[in-house]
């Protein structure tokens, strides 16, 4: 999804913001060099440091494993539900996607989504182009799912369809929607998505998962350490 700056995000998405950080670093000691702003490897760092530091990392550990166990639970409470609906990915006529088109599938009854800034959900998706390619979606497995990933984490960083197409939905709900190429990737594309192409998505809502224990931990030593996460 494109991204455009937040402005506010929930302690669950700083959490989230900042365990993909470390993720992407592939290295647990990668932290210093990558994440630090102006930190300076050769200077001599406090025991005290040290030791928050050693702890940082501990805890991302149990965080990873307590996440991964996370999304497993979430994915045996949604999986049947949402990969029926894949059937429903098939080639369109990009012609005929000129304006954002919703199609309910599932009326939710949660909470609704009726702002363009409300981040209080997460996600399961999938997402196709025109001739019915998958480019993104929630499944462990595009072709055979067996298991859904981590929902995303809502923002107001997706594409302006994304953002204008979930409006009106409540939480639990899901929803079909056909997006022109001006309310997605417009004449750049981006990674797989070719220039000029509309896309479908099919979109679960569901509540934002509870923070685990270790990323409320990881948060504070992340912060102690370094400053506020942003995204």
């Amino acid at each position: 999804m494109i991204k455009n700056e937040d402005k506010k995000t929930t302690t669950a998405q700083r959490v989230g913001i900042l365990g993909i950080a470390i993720f992407m670093l592939g290295a647990t000691f990668a932290l210093y060099a990558g994440i630090v702003i102006n930190y300076d490897s050769n200077a001599a760092k406090s025991a005290e440091k040290q030791a928050l530091e050693q702890r940082l990392q501990e805890v991302y550990s149990k965080y990873s494993a307590e996440s991964a166990a996370q999304a497993k639970e979430l994915s045996a409470q949604h999986f049947d539900q949402f990969v029926s609906y894949k059937s429903r990915v098939t080639g369109f006529n990009g012609a005929d996607v000129n304006e954002l088109i919703k199609t309910d599938l599932v009326e939710g009854d949660g909470a609704e989504v009726n702002d363009l800034n409300y981040t209080d959900y997460a996600a399961y998706y999938v997402g196709w182009l025109q001739d019915g390619t998958i480019f993104d979606s929630s499944f462990n497995d595009n072709v055979n799912p067996t298991e859904l990933k981590a929902p995303l984490a809502g923002s107001t960083g997706m594409i302006q369809g994304w953002l204008e197409g979930i409006q009106g939905m409540k939480i639990g709900g899901i929803r079909e929607l056909s997006i022109p190429s001006t309310l997605a990737y417009g004449p750049d594309g981006t990674g797989d998505i070719p220039a000029d192409a509309p896309l479908k998505f099919i979109i679960k809502l569901i509540p934002t998962p509870e923070t685990t224990p270790s990323g409320e931990e990881m948060l504070k030593l992340y912060e102690q350490l370094y400053g506020n996460v942003e995204e």
